[in-house]
């Protein structure tokens, strides 16, 4: 196979516009989802001065139909996908007393049933293909985080999700993993600390403390893992959770 086709949601910015650039250097053509074509422009940009296609795509992939007239535009222009990473998310951070519903089911739609969505999308084709990678992202928060009820119940949601696809694609050659990071400096993580009303340097700081390796992570350090999981050679791993936390997890 030359230059498979890969589709990145959440690719905009942060660790989904860093999943987009390493793919992209390891000669995807890619398939950029956000809620704006524009917000992708300079990870589209980047991309294409890997020597790749790399095209936007605008969806709400919490959305049924924009989900299946996405995959059918990807299919159209670039082919048929070989690697999806579930990368959007969202965060409503509440304690579990003033959660509302509203709060709850807009994390999970974004954090879960997307990934749902566009597995159940881009599996038939994958399945026709002769086989895939999937890659999810789940996060350490899936081991239970305070104030985060909703995205600790998606995250973890994320990951029997993706055992359940290993188990249903294996012998269609499709694997699916999840990579679960830690504290990752990023615009969501520095509005995280805004919305706490804590100094993101001070935030940094605690985060580098309860690691091992001694700093906190980056989103190439994301990346890294899910490249590994798209690689044609990693067809006999399936149905793991990688934690990229600078410390043991899990």
């Amino acid at each position: 196979m030359t230059r498979p086709v890969a589709i990145v949601t959440g690719a905009a910015r942060g660790i989904g516009a860093a999943i987009v650039l390493r793919l992209a250097q390891d000669g995807h053509d890619v398939a950029l989802v956000d809620l704006s074509r524009d917000a992708c422009d300079d990870a589209v940009a980047a991309a294409r001065d890997c020597g790749v296609q790399a095209r936007a795509f605008a969806a709400d992939v919490s959305s049924e139909t924009d989900v299946r007239r996405m995959v059918a535009e990807v299919e159209g222009e670039l082919g048929a996908p070989f690697v999806l990473v579930n990368n959007a998310g969202i965060l409503r951070d509440r304690t579990i007393a003033n959660l509302s519903v509203a709060d709850w089911s807009a994390v999970i739609d974004v954090n879960l049933k997307a990934a749902f969505l566009t597995c159940r999308e881009i599996f038939p084709i994958m399945r026709r293909e002769g086989g895939g990678r999937i890659v999810n992202l789940s996060s350490t928060a899936a081991l239970g985080t305070y104030g985060e009820a909703n995205y600790s119940a998606a995250k973890a949601g994320v990951i029997g999700l993706t055992r359940t696809l290993a188990i249903e694609g294996g012998r269609h050659g499709i694997t699916a993993n999840a990579v679960a990071p830690g504290f990752v400096v990023t615009d969501m993580t520095r509005e995280v600390a805004q919305r706490s009303g804590v100094k993101f340097d001070e935030m940094v700081a605690q985060m580098t403390r309860e690691t091992v390796v001694g700093r906190v992570g980056e989103p190439a350090d994301i990346a890294h893992a899910v490249a590994f999981f798209a690689d044609l050679r990693s067809s006999y791993v399936t149905g793991q959770t990688m934690y990229v936390a600078g410390a043991p997890r899990g």
